[in-house]
């Protein structure tokens, strides 16, 4: 092979032919090759190619904060399959993405698949083997037994899954599938395409995306923020060889992640002092993390969400415990303190990052602890929706890693509202239900079964889910009401909120009241002292 060539985006975007399979690394904002997206979509407007485009997507490529991401290539007659682990989302207030519209409009087939299955799938095309075989996803919407992964009409009818029977056990198959071009970002390429990471928050999976297309005779393209000259990067700081690269593309502008161009913390240049990380305000939402840390046990390797459980790091920062737990990311982070809001999926003062198809390895095996993870729906078998709403589809990102991480978890804890919208407020140590919520989360059965309870229960998974007006248990005979919040009744605000009966444990307690208040819990999760 040659050595790279240094080309403008729009000389890259000309090397894609019509008809190709795309492979892109990115996680939303956070390692987004923008720039490359966005000539892809300047050249078809231009020349109407290239046309006919498959893209593989293991996490979101974009957003709806300012970086396009998908959006820039979302266009009929240039896109004409699309396999994502998660997509763009945002509020249900704001326009939808381009590439929502078209999925939703059933204009092109769209498949959610778990991204550490679609890392798994790039895995075996790099080593030329037929495909993944698979337990993660079993009775959720994975499985071909429910939706098979599909978004829409145009995808069920083009399935990508099948149930196959391997050594006596049911398996999903997933077929493999050969990428052509892998569209994949660092900070910098040395002058023979050598790739290194030192202002990323994460690596993602560029390696593999770039393995899998060099070898099936394809085409790899970097986008990075600088040029170095050849032998100037240490060896052990490049985790993409030149070897697999065949263009680089400058884009000096590239932004670190959504909405910042640049942190040295997230990328582990420097550490922040624990003062400066923001402890959540004192609410509903705080209660609920506060009764969630108390979930943990010292020691723990633990998984995180979005949603209210991605504040449980700033309540143990508040509580002086930061550092008993380890925190571990899809994105690869492990350690420090997991950001929010616009940054997540990066770490600050991290004490490793790990590609991510490893760590979904880590998780699809459960080497971690526990996991704390966030639910829209839950129904009567324990089984929960995070992954479709139907009357507002961009709200949600799709299932992303979450899937990887429940099949086989060893512990979960879901924490959510027990109602949607709600009136709530916590006044002298107990909650207030000022209004009740309009729609009811605990449902008979959920739209979408991103976690199936029937296999936690069948597999002896430990599950909680914690609510600011409950906390209730999954068990063989059904979900149980352990705890009840202070100043809730519950008859009116918990037994008849859902909508199938709850079972009401023999030793019902009261949530600590000290969730309830402002000051500090005095959380203790068997680590001894806390800091002072």
């Amino acid at each position: 092979m040659a050595f790279p060539k240094v080309l403008s985006a729009d000389q890259a975007a000309a090397l894609i032919p019509d008809g190709a399979v795309v492979t892109v690394s990115s996680s939303s904002g956070l390692g987004c090759p923008d720039a490359m997206l966005a000539a892809i979509g300047r050249r078809f407007e231009a020349s109407g190619h290239p046309r006919n485009l498959t893209t593989l997507h293991p996490i979101a490529a974009g957003d709806m904060w300012g970086i396009k991401g998908v959006d820039h290539i979302a266009k009929p007659g240039l896109l004409s399959c699309i396999l994502g682990g998660s997509y763009p989302s945002g509020p249900s207030s704001a326009e939808p993405p381009a590439i929502w519209k078209m999925i939703t409009g059933n204009e092109i087939p769209a498949y959610n698949i778990p991204s550490g299955i679609l890392f798994d799938m790039h895995r075996e095309a790099a080593a030329k083997r037929p495909g993944v075989l698979t337990k993660i996803g079993m009775d959720t919407f994975v499985d071909p037994a429910r939706e098979g992964c599909a978004m829409n009409k145009r995808a069920m009818e083009a399935p990508i899954v099948r149930q196959v029977e391997f050594d006596g056990e049911n398996w999903l198959y997933f077929k493999t599938i050969i990428p052509e071009v892998a569209i994949i970002r660092a900070t910098t390429a040395d002058e023979r395409g050598n790739l290194s990471y030192e202002h990323e928050g994460g690596y993602l999976g560029p390696l593999d995306q770039a393995l899998a297309v060099r070898n099936n005779g394809g085409i790899v393209i970097a986008q990075v923020k600088r040029l170095a000259e050849s032998g100037t990067l240490k060896p052990q700081n490049v985790l993409v060889p030149g070897v697999l690269v065949d263009a680089i593309v400058v884009a000096p502008d590239q932004m670190q992640t959504t909405q910042t161009p640049y942190e040295p913390a997230i990328s582990g240049e420097i550490f922040r002092p624990l003062s400066s990380f923001e402890i959540p305000e004192f609410g509903v939402s705080k209660v609920i993390a506060r009764r969630v840390a108390q979930e943990l046990r010292y020691g723990d390797a633990v998984n995180i969400g979005f949603g209210i459980s991605a504040n449980v790091p700033r309540i143990l920062i508040e509580e002086g415990r930061h550092g008993e737990v380890t925190w571990v990311i899809e994105q690869g982070a492990v350690g420090g303190v997991p950001l929010t809001d616009f940054q997540f999926g990066c770490a600050s003062n991290a004490e490793a990052i790990m590609p991510s198809p490893y760590q979904f390895t880590y998780f699809q095996g459960a080497g971690f602890d526990a996991s704390l993870l966030s639910f829209l729906q839950i129904d009567r078998e324990g089984s929960v929706n995070v992954s479709k709403l139907g009357v507002r589809p961009h709200v949600t990102a799709g299932a992303g890693g979450f899937v990887d991480i429940t099949a086989r978890a060893r512990r979960i804890i879901f924490s959510g509202f027990f109602t949607a919208a709600a009136g709530l407020a916590v006044e002298n140590g107990a909650l207030v239900i000022a209004k009740e919520g309009k729609v009811r989360k605990l449902v008979e059965t959920v739209e979408h079964v991103s976690f199936s309870g029937r296999r936690a229960v069948a597999q002896g998974q430990d599950i909680t889910y914690v609510t600011e007006r409950c906390v209730l248990k999954l068990t063989q005979k059904g979900i149980v009401v352990t705890e009840i919040a202070p100043g809730v009744d519950l008859e009116r605000d918990v037994l008849a909120q859902a909508e199938f009966a709850l079972l009401v444990s023999d030793d019902l307690k009261v949530m600590d009241a000290a969730l309830f208040r402002p000051e500090p819990i005095g959380l203790d999760i068997g680590g001894g002292q806390a800091d002072v």
